[in-house]
């Protein structure tokens, strides 16, 4: 029982990591990107209906990273094994954008951005977990 609420108290704060950077960086493409790099004009948003599910998307993406981050700590202390969780969480969250169409346009830049965005999203929440775990926020699972 303890492990499971453990989990769900890292799935809580990678969600919620993940939740406030997608909203930072929804606010930075509609504000900065959109409005001055011409080629990146797609990335503009309004509140509406697909951003608040994407937001959704993203808060249960994140929540999902943080319970498997608290399992690849567990299994390994390795650096290039967090980092790989990371880019696995971030890639196929950027791709799946690019599949589904969104924001299609005809330059491969949009598609950069959301990739490297997603990146920084899980990045931002795999170093929020560290913080909680070595903060005792968030147990590491135990050896058992």
């Amino acid at each position: 029982m303890t492990e499971r609420i453990e989990s769900l108290k890292a799935g809580i704060v990678g969600g919620l990591c993940v939740c406030f950077s997608f909203a930072i960086a929804s606010l930075l493409n509609t504000l900065v990107l959109a409005k001055y790099f011409q080629t990146l004009v797609c990335l503009h948003s309004d509140v509406n209906w697909p951003l608040l599910v994407s937001g959704a998307i993203a808060t249960f993406t994140g929540f999902l990273f943080g319970v498997t981050y608290r399992y690849i700590i567990r299994s390994d202390r390795n650096p290039q094994l967090k980092a790989g969780g990371v880019l696995a969480f971030g890639l196929v969250r950027g791709l799946t954008q690019i599949e589904l169409g969104w924001n299609s346009h005809s330059t491969i830049w949009p598609f950069l951005v959301l990739a490297a965005e997603s990146l920084l999203w899980f990045a931002i929440a795999a170093f929020a977990l560290d913080i909680a775990i070595q903060l005792r926020w968030v147990k590491p699972f135990s050896s058992i």
